[in-house]
């Protein structure tokens, strides 16, 4: 029986949290055949009460797992998720975010297809976040290709399926605090050829509260990435 681990970070969600936690806890409940799933919300030192929400909705809820640490960022949080679903010897770990923009009733489709591929990753055909996050994610793949030699239809969607035991393969490549690791791992398991599938997904906009990840972040990033990319190209058949 499989054991899955939800993965969610979440900053400042204060607006948003009781809901990601309704609407993701039925899914973790669906899927604990094993009775050992976990919804896995990581909190990223957040300055309003969005631990003090998730303590309180973890008392009638034992899969809800709670975590917490000091703020480092979406991909620092992502890591840490990771490395807890393998610590916790997961079978599978999916990771969404928390601001409402993913659809519960889509995971299904991935769940149904987890023993024949070693990760599934959402394709955001449509974006409800705006043209600029669109011409991110064109750059970003378009990089990948001159780069690493790669082609991804979305590299950093945030609704994957993947096994655990394929996530314990490369994340110790990527330092722990790596902004933006689900497009390392996206990268990884196409240079390597692992069985990948991509499933279009509803992307919303934002239901509530303030993106902490504005333009001038995402270059900041972006400028950075590139130089990322180009060590991590070196060191990847390490």
């Amino acid at each position: 029986m499989d054991k899955l681990y939800i993965v969610i970070p979440a900053y400042n969600e204060s607006a948003n949290i009781c809901a990601c936690v309704n609407d993701w806890y039925p899914v973790v409940e669906a899927h604990n055949e094993s009775g050992e799933s976990r919804l896995v919300i990581i909190n990223d030192g957040s300055k309003d009460n969005t631990l003090q929400i998730l303590m309180e909705l973890a008392k009638d809820r034992p899969l809800l797992v709670p975590q917490t640490k000091p703020n480092g960022g979406h991909g620092s949080t992502v890591l840490f998720g990771y490395r807890y679903a393998i610590d916790n010897k997961a079978d599978f770990v999916f990771q969404t975010d928390s601001d409402g923009q993913t659809e519960p009733s889509e995971f299904e489709q991935f769940w149904q297809l987890r023993n024949e591929y070693d990760a599934i990753l959402g394709e955001r055909v449509k974006r409800g976040d705006g043209k600029s996050r669109k011409f991110v994610e064109n750059t970003v793949c378009f990089l990948l290709r001159i780069i690493f030699k790669v082609k991804a239809k979305d590299a950093n969607a945030p609704f994957r399926l993947m096994k655990t035991s394929v996530v314990a393969k490369y994340i110790d490549k990527l330092p722990k605090d790596f902004n933006i690791p689900n497009i390392m791992f996206t990268t990884y398991f196409l240079h390597h050829k692992d069985k990948v599938k991509f499933i279009p997904i509803t992307f919303k906009s934002r239901q509530g509260g303030t993106n902490s990840i504005n333009i001038k972040k995402i270059v900041k990033i972006g400028w950075k990435a590139v130089g990322d990319f180009r060590k991590l190209k070196k060191e990847i058949d390490d």
